[in-house]
């Protein structure tokens, strides 16, 4: 089939967003399909549009489902469509109903939609390919890595503040790697760095050296307030890195239930005492490791692209 996947994202941007598209056109090509990413749809023929955000993609699903309205058109669902913009939006909501499947990238996206449209909904995890990055944590601190370009849905500063109230005694450190995406953000992350000895901000890393730096760190700290699923969390269970987690639905549909380091959304005290926690017990820090080392199935590519082949099949 030809096919078109329109993402908001350019295609030099390092985010989430992209970094899904990319794969997935691989994944399509790999399946045979002829694959073309697009921020925009462009009015040339295919047989599917798939369209990364309800919201964002609304003028190109719109013009799509005006000049094909008898094709196939996927939506996948991102963390602000599942936990903002169906709730508010028109165009995201329109979205929904036009859309021949919708796509959520964990389970618990499901939840979020009204029941009449879950039998058109699938869900797809995201695999993470075999990474090479190299290295060991340091013996002499407690690395922990922060992984996200700084936005509010991010909670961005969580860890950095959490680490402030770190007892003497403790070794961690807290590198962030992410570019700020406001003026405020900046001045509020080079103010932390300037002032938490704990606390180091890198900014934008090429994948392949943030890769680096998460393989040689004990600790991956997801903070989001909303996530509708997270690349960085399959990077690190696939590099064998625990993660400490805020309770969210976009995370708690990967990790489950059951994991043993979420704390609640914001609370840095929690937060705090979490790290701290797994710092200092080397059982809970083992169990954390076995934990996501059982989740490795849910990331392998086989398994992202067999779904992917089941869902294109079922529109033919």
């Amino acid at each position: 089939m030809k096919i078109k996947l329109v993402t908001p994202a350019p295609a030099n941007a390092r985010n989430g967003n992209r970094a899904t598209a990319d794969r997935w056109a691989k994944i399509l090509r790999q399946l045979g399909h002829l694959l073309q990413v697009e921020q925009s749809y462009d009015g040339g023929e295919c047989d599917v549009l798939i369209a990364l955000h309800a919201r964002r993609s609304f003028d190109s699903i719109s013009q799509f489902r005006e000049k094909h309205p008898d094709l196939p058109l996927i939506v996948v669902l991102t963390g602000t469509d599942l936990y903002r913009d169906i709730r508010t939006n028109a165009n995201a909501q329109k979205s929904l109903e036009w859309a021949t499947r919708l796509i959520v990238l964990q389970s618990m996206g499901l939840a979020e939609l009204p029941r009449r449209l879950h039998s058109k909904t699938r869900v797809i995890y995201q695999s993470v390919p075999p990474i090479s990055a190299q290295g060991r944590p340091p013996r002499t601190e407690f690395q922990v890595c922060v992984i996200g370009h700084l936005r509010p849905e991010k909670d961005p500063m969580r860890t950095a503040m959490a680490a402030r109230l770190l007892p003497a005694s403790s070794k961690i450190k807290v590198i962030h790697i992410g570019r700020a995406l406001s003026r405020e953000m900046e001045t509020r992350a080079r103010e932390e760095a300037r002032r938490n000895p704990r606390y180091h901000w890198v900014r934008d890393l090429p994948h392949w050296k943030t890769m680096e730096v998460l393989r040689r760190s004990h600790l991956l700290s997801l903070t989001s307030r909303m996530e509708g699923s997270s690349n960085v969390l399959g990077e690190s269970i696939v590099l064998s890195v625990p993660v400490v987690a805020s309770r969210i639905s976009g995370l708690v549909g990967t990790l489950g239930e059951n994991y043993p380091a979420y704390y609640p959304v914001g609370d840095t005290r929690a937060l705090a005492e979490l790290l701290l926690k797994v710092e200092s017990d080397p059982k809970l820090y083992a169990e954390l490791r076995n934990y996501c080392a059982r989740l490795r199935p849910l990331v392998k590519p086989e398994r992202e692209r067999s779904a992917w082949k089941a869902l294109l099949r079922e529109l033919t």
